[in-house]
């Protein structure tokens, strides 16, 4: 007995057909083997895609806790996605249907929420979307056999209750209507930028947003874009005014020092008014401080000690007055306050940098 594959005698013709069958087979045997080989030696080949079940049964396995090599695709993240404009009373469209140009219309929504449009009478569109409205109107139109598959298109002429409302500290507060999303910066500009006592910590109003949008600014904006963030429609931008510690009196710049980023110390108060003079009267320093009543108060104290660092350095708040009256310089009894309050309302305003 041989070793070895055995190959049967083709010599006869009643065995031709078994011949080239064993011998196709033979062939095939072989390409596969070296198909393999090469497979071996380049690596796995590419993965088909998936299909709908393999999809579904990936998913499965990612949501259970097993890692997934695929990126989540951007629909998933929904809450990059800002909510839908929806359409208010002073809003004015402009309505066409396609191949029907006796129908295009422009009409104003009604203080109702309602628009008139021929053939279909009053359409109620208060609080629906662009997409929303364009369906109801073909339904209407079909539905009354007025066109058959109609295709309606809407434009945003002026979007009254869209608007952006600025509020507080601006050159020119208001509703600033538009019809598309706009950065903060750009709707600041707007409104004339930034009065002198305006706060950098601004809140935006969000509808549907329990809680404001907190972004804290630089004084100067080029500095930094990232609160430069996206304002959108129906949206309203506060700008409060800043805490400011006013010092005034026998100093180097009687000023209003805006005190955003923290808080002051007497002395770091005086020290960015450039000090006092040499013909302050150092022991009649007065902290002028308004209470949660409303009335005014006076606490004084000595200014030459708190140098020496033989009293604490007080903390001042906001809208304190820092009162250093000139050597010399006689007021009457109970008018230092007064001609503190009057010194404070002419000063120039500063950022205060501690």
């Amino acid at each position: 007995m041989r070793s070895g594959v055995s190959v049967p005698n083709c010599g006869k013709h009643n065995l031709m057909v078994t011949c080239a069958a064993f011998v196709a087979a033979f062939v095939a045997l072989s390409v596969a083997a070296a198909a393999q080989e090469k497979s071996q030696n380049e690596g796995p080949a590419p993965m088909a895609p998936l299909n709908g079940a393999q999809s579904a049964s990936r998913a499965a396995l990612n949501a259970s806790g097993a890692p997934s090599s695929e990126p989540t695709p951007p629909e998933a993240d929904k809450d990059d996605h800002p909510a839908l404009v929806k359409f208010g009373p002073g809003d004015l469209l402009e309505i066409s249907v396609y191949n029907v140009p006796e129908l295009a219309t422009k009409a104003r929504v009604s203080n109702s929420g309602e628009i008139y449009l021929p053939l279909i009478d009053y359409v109620h569109v208060a609080g629906l979307t662009q997409e929303e409205t364009q369906s109801l109107i073909e339904k209407r139109l079909e539905d009354g056999g007025f066109v058959r598959s109609p295709h309606v298109t809407i434009f945003v002429d002026e979007a009254a209750s869209q608007g952006v409302t600025l509020l507080g500290e601006v050159a020119k507060p208001g509703i600033y209507p538009d019809t598309a999303d706009h950065k903060l910066y750009q709707i600041l500009s707007q409104a004339g930028g930034f009065t002198p006592t305006a706060s950098r910590k601004i809140a935006i109003i969000r509808r549907g947003h329990p809680d404001p949008i907190r972004v804290d600014l630089p004084r100067d904006l080029a500095d930094d874009l990232s609160g430069d963030v996206d304002v959108l429609p129906g949206d309203t931008v506060t700008v409060p005014r800043a805490p400011i510690i006013y010092v005034v009196g026998d100093v180097g710049r009687p000023s209003g020092l805006l005190i955003d980023n923290g808080s002051l110390t007497v002395l770091q108060a005086l020290a960015l008014a450039g000090g006092a003079n040499p013909t302050a009267k150092m022991g009649r320093v007065t902290i002028i401080r308004k209470t949660p009543s409303g009335s005014m108060t006076e606490t004084r104290i000595h200014l030459k000690k708190i140098l020496e660092a033989k009293d604490p350095d007080l903390p001042l708040k906001a809208d304190d007055i820092l009162f250093v009256p000139m050597s010399g310089l006689k007021v009457a009894a109970g008018k230092t306050m007064d001609a503190a309050i009057s010194a404070a309302t002419a000063v120039s305003i500063y950022a205060a940098h501690p």
